[in-house]
């Protein structure tokens, strides 16, 4: 493949960089990863995974991206405190340094593909100054078959510069990193952070803006697949479980964290795994943990002995936010066409630090669509700097750093879709029980497994449930292998009165959220978020 992507008729010059002799093009770990030792950049872990440290960005930097404003799509983007604007001369000064750096250095391309199925799929070029960056895409997006190499055109291309630093003063940004996505020129620059997240984020985000004028819903979810051919997805934030619940070995992975719902399905965006680590048990995720111990998969920010090479994966010494890139082919069970029906059962994750919340109850649609446009989960003490106790996050359809339109676009696209497929929803509570955080426990993830087990393959579909008396969710009575008292909320608390204004704050807390979206939404919407008080 390195070889035929060499006589790609659209060369690096189209994108204004000429230094032919220094590109390396569609190289694999193996080369990748003899370039990244070589550099110093990275170690081999015992196992075989490449061990690298991302600096100070050891996770997306949401402050310093930006979407740049022009006329073709400027009445598209929901513009806010998401999506920051910045300007076309900016961006373009930006680009010509990157390519000025890059000129004087080895370049990395890979040329790849978004999205499994074939009428929606995006091609995608990757251009980095760092090897261990070039695995990572690699790892993350679908290969190319030989005969596509040749006529390769990117449909969207991005430049990383992980070590070349922005000026604040000079580039018209925040700090010395910057993430600029411009649909109208379709490419992002990405200079000054090492975390490869976005790179991945970065196309997710282009996909959010162009996919809904194609009739697809795109999804910051994972998917899979039960033995009887029902299609389940979940929805989730960052740290809800969303690849570890879905990689279940009882049921085949399609992806695990971006697809697309058409009118025939879901199709994932990706073709790989990018999960986090921390504190990662051989016994809990068996799947993910094996994969820390493959070659080809990239270790950031883990902490390894330096003599012996062994892994500690419970060190969170660098970052709480260790991640595992790995191709979907790492995990046993997938479905590697990517593609799957239409789904039977939407799944929203939240872990809820306030302990409030049941750890699992049946949506209406409405109470989807209210939920979705919601996207509640919480932070807790110790994970970010200057956070010292719970906080409430509420990013709009489970992903609002990716989400260049409106979010009651997507919400409507969902709505539409559920009314159609007549799909059944839940939400799953993977946060604490018993108590907040520093008091409670999270929930044990058995039990997790369990009622997402029970939901998906129909057991709780006809259990009877009660009205949770807070939030109106209806909550099943009963679900197999977990205990009774664990799916109401309150009765884990050992003090009820504590229970009763925790649930009231979090109420208040989702009401006053919800404003934004209530002239943008139907009755029975805002009703869904009306709670007894």
């Amino acid at each position: 493949m390195g070889q035929l992507q060499q006589h790609s008729h659209f060369g690096l010059e189209n994108h204004g960089l000429n230094n032919e002799a220094a590109v390396h093009w569609g190289l694999g770990p193996e080369a990748l990863y003899e370039a990244t030792t070589r550099d110093g950049r990275g170690l081999m872990a015992k196992g075989g995974a490449l061990v690298v440290e991302t600096g100070a960005y050891t996770g997306r930097s949401a402050n310093d991206k930006f979407i740049i404003e022009e006329d073709q799509t400027r009445d598209d983007i929901w513009w806010g405190e998401v999506n920051k604007p910045n300007t076309e001369a900016r961006f373009d000064a930006l680009r010509l340094q990157m390519l000025a750096y890059l000129q004087r250095r080895d370049v990395y391309v890979q040329d790849l593909i978004a999205g499994a199925d074939p009428v929606y799929q995006l091609k995608v070029r990757v251009v980095s100054e760092s090897p261990w960056h070039s695995l990572f895409a690699r790892n993350m997006f679908r290969q190319p078959k030989p005969e596509e190499v040749v006529d390769f055109t990117p449909e969207i291309t991005i430049l990383n510069t992980p070590y070349f630093q922005t000026n604040p003063e000079r580039d018209g940004v925040n700090s010395d990193c910057a993430i600029m996505l411009n649909f109208k020129e379709r490419m992002v620059l990405i200079a000054g952070t090492r975390y490869a997240g976005e790179i991945k984020k970065s196309v997710f985000s282009y996909l959010n803006y162009v996919l809904p004028d194609r009739g697809v819903l795109p999804m910051h979810c994972s998917a899979n697949i039960g033995k009887k051919g029902d299609v389940g997805i979940f929805f989730g934030l960052s740290g809800t479980g969303k690849t570890t619940l879905s990689a279940d070995g009882t049921r085949t992975l399609i992806g695990d964290d971006e697809h697309g719902w058409t009118d025939n399905g879901v199709f994932n965006f990706e073709g790989g795994c990018y999960a986090k680590v921390i504190n990662l048990s051989v016994k809990a995720e068996p799947e993910i943990y094996a994969t820390c111990g493959m070659f080809g998969t990239i270790l950031e920010n883990v902490v390894m002995d330096p003599a012996t090479r062994v892994l500690d994966l419970d060190d969170g010494s660098l970052t709480e936010n260790t991640r595992a890139s790995y191709p979907l082919s790492f995990i046993p069970n997938v479905e590697m066409s990517g593609v799957g029906g239409q789904p039977e059962n939407v799944v929203m994750l939240t872990a809820d630090a306030f302990g409030v919340l049941p750890p699992i109850s049946r949506l209406s649609a409405d109470q989807a669509m209210y939920h979705f446009l919601s996207g509640y989960t919480a932070r807790v003490a110790g994970t970010e700097r200057g956070l010292t106790e719970p906080q409430a996050t509420f990013s709009t359809c489970f992903g609002a750093p990716f989400m260049p339109r409106h979010p009651t676009v997507y919400a409507k696209m969902l709505g539409e879709r559920i009314a159609k497929t007549g799909a059944k929803c839940w939400l799953v509570n993977t946060g604490w029980s018993g108590g907040a955080y520093g008091t409670g426990k999270r929930m044990e993830i058995a039990y997790t497994r369990a009622m997402v087990r029970a939901a998906l393959d129909g057991r709780l579909a006809e259990v009877t449930t009660t009205p949770d008396p807070n939030f109106g969710l209806n909550i099943p009575q009963v679900c197999p292998d977990v205990p009774n008292e664990v799916l109401q909320p309150r009765e884990t608390w050992g003090d009820k009165d504590a229970y009763d204004t925790a649930a009231r704050d979090l109420t208040q807390r989702f009401e006053a959220n919800f404003k934004q979206f209530e002239e943008y939404v139907d009755a029975n919407v805002k009703a869904a978020g009306v709670y007894a008080t």
